[in-house]
């Protein structure tokens, strides 16, 4: 119903390729990204967006930083739990998307080799 990754166009850009990329491609890239956050922000019921690297790190959020971390260093070890798994399950397959619901928020983590996005949002918003 109020789900902002699940709406069509709400995709995080991110540089696919290893090589370095030109001061102009990477400016390119942040304006993509905080465009990016911007969009998903302006979604009913989004409370909050965390971008977590690999490591676990939060290297992006737009919620305050005590919270931002908890967020990321649980969320993080649950999402490669949850990985680990849907490859026990079939080690074929990979997670792609976790959605996490409370009596409070609804947490959607999609994971990315390189970082993680994660959404915080209130699942008692109207549409």
């Amino acid at each position: 119903p109020c789900s902002a990754l699940e709406q069509p166009g709400v995709v995080l850009s991110h540089p696919k390729s290893r090589r370095r990329a030109q001061p102009s491609a990477s400016v390119a890239v942040m304006s993509d990204v905080e465009e990016t956050l911007k969009r998903i922000s302006s979604h009913k019921g989004v409370q909050g967006i965390v971008i977590v690297n690999a490591e676990g790190i939060p290297i992006r959020s737009t919620m305050e930083s005590g919270v931002t971390t908890q967020y990321a260093a649980n969320l993080s070890q649950l999402a490669q739990k949850a990985r680990s798994v849907v490859r026990d399950l079939d080690p074929q397959n990979d997670l792609t998307f976790l959605r996490v619901r409370t009596k409070k928020h609804e947490i959607m983590i999609a994971p990315e080799k390189d970082f993680m996005l994660v959404v915080v949002q209130n699942p008692n918003c109207e549409s």
